[in-house]
Order: C-alpha cells, then sequence, then structure tokens
C-alpha cells in the first residue's frame, strides 16, 4: 500500500457481477476512495478478518455466504463497521431483514451513482459522529438498562443482548438530546440520512424494537414516549 492509499477512507465492494464491480471500484476510486473488490463471500470474510476497512459495499445474492449471512458474522466481531447493502432484491421484508441482521443501509439496483456517493459519505459522517459521541460517553444506565456503545452489548434486568449499529445510533442520538422532542424527520436525518416522508415507518419500528428492550412495559412506555404529531422524547428518569 502506498502512503497515499494509507490516508484514504478505504472501501471494500462484494460484488459477484464483474462489470458492475469495475464500474463501482472505477467511480469510487474517482472520488478519491481506496477500493479493494471481492467476488463471493468467502473472500469478503477472508479479506474483513486481515485488513481494516471504513465502510463495505455488500450484495446480497453472493457465492458461499450471501449478503445477510456475511453481514451477521461481520458484526460479531465489527459491530461499528458500516455496511452498504447494494441488491436488486427490492421486496421490504428483505430491506427489514439487512437492517435487522445489521446493515446500515439498504439500497436497490438499479442505483443512480450520486444518490450511491450521498449515502456512502452520510455514513462515514455518521460513522465519525458516533466513535466522538461513543468515546465522550462510551456507556450509559437507565433504569435497569446498561448500554455499551462501544461494543453495543446491553444489559436489561437479566437479559443480555447486541443492538444493531442503526438501534445504537437512533437511541444515542435520543440520549443526547434528553427530554427534547425529536422528530422523526430529525431522526431520517440524521441516523439515516434519508430525507423522503415515505420512510417515517422505518423510524416507527426502530422505536418499537428499542422499547421491547428497555421499557419494563412497552405498550405503555416510560423512557421513550411518543409525542404526538411531533415524534418521541427520551427520558432517563420516568
Amino acid at each position: 500500500m502506498t502512503a497515499q492509499q494509507s490516508n484514504q477512507q478505504k472501501i471494500l465492494v462484494v460484488e459477484d457481477e464483474e462489470s458492475l464491480a469495475f464500474g463501482l471500484q472505477f467511480n469510487l476510486q474517482a472520488e478519491g476512495y481506496h477500493v479493494v473488490c471481492a467476488h463471493d463471500g468467502r473472500e469478503a470474510l477472508n479479506l474483513v478478518s486481515v485488513e481494516p476497512f471504513d465502510l463495505i459495499i455488500l450484495d446480497i445474492m453472493l457465492p458461499f455466504y450471501d449478503g445477510f449471512q456475511i453481514t451477521e458474522k461481520i458484526r460479531a466481531s465489527s459491530p461499528q463497521l458500516p455496511i452498504l447493502m447494494l441488491t436488486a432484491r427490492a421486496k421490504i421484508e428483505e430491506k427489514v431483514r439487512g437492517l435487522e441482521c445489521g446493515a446500515d443501509d439498504y439500497m436497490i439496483k438499479p442505483f443512480h451513482l450520486d444518490e450511491l456517493l450521498a449515502r456512502i459519505k452520510g455514513m462515514l459522517r455518521r460513522k465519525t459522529w458516533y466513535q466522538k459521541s461513543m468515546h465522550d460517553q462510551p456507556t450509559f444506565s437507565f433504569g435497569e438498562n446498561v448500554i455499551d456503545f462501544a461494543t453495543l452489548d446491553c444489559q436489561a434486568g437479566k437479559k443480555r443482548f447486541k443492538l444493531t449499529p442503526h438501534e445504537a445510533m437512533m437511541l444515542k442520538y435520543l440520549i443526547e438530546r434528553e427530554n427534547r422532542i425529536v422528530s422523526r424527520k430529525e431522526l431520517l436525518e440524521n441516523v439515516w440520512d434519508i430525507s423522503s416522508e415515505v420512510e417515517t415507518r422505518t423510524v416507527d419500528n426502530f422505536i418499537v424494537r428499542l422499547r421491547k428492550y428497555f421499557e419494563p412495559n412497552p405498550k405503555k412506555p416510560i423512557y421513550i414516549k411518543s409525542v404526538r404529531s411531533a415524534g418521541y422524547i427520551f427520558s432517563s428518569l420516568p
């Protein structure tokens, strides 16, 4: 690796369609990124185990391991590595599955290059914010809940589990704005980097999951409350 490459942000492209992989590599390198390509799931996991990456662009349908399996395996050792799923599979259930198994974002092929580049910049920007925020406040406790924002390990009473990166970022964002109403639009723009109002149900789904993890009674939340027509408000003191 050259000195110039060592200073570049490093992206792993996992794509078995060679022409698309080449196109992504060419365009990303033109934007100043250092790009490495893998053409199947096994090669991708081998690369991640020996090289540090700043972000992964990941197809779902791949030889040996699919994108969901790769994401789950990476999350076991690299809970904060940004993963963008880039796939022709457009069903909402698959998008939800991708996010739930740990992907940070999900784009459908065919895609516009400008949108992809904007998503990548947004993901890297959020990674920088999260790492700084995590350094300033690595753990947080409220009620019987303890969250480690570095490892994403959590304890809620006797339960132990891991958050996905998006769950952690969303909770971190709410905690940093404790006792302040946060709109869905604000969460979409700052946690997901999405502007479309069509995606507001994504926020609601993640709120439901956070309540299941941390609320004594998720149907009557005391920590993450809804404010009608306005958004959500977090309070560590019920």
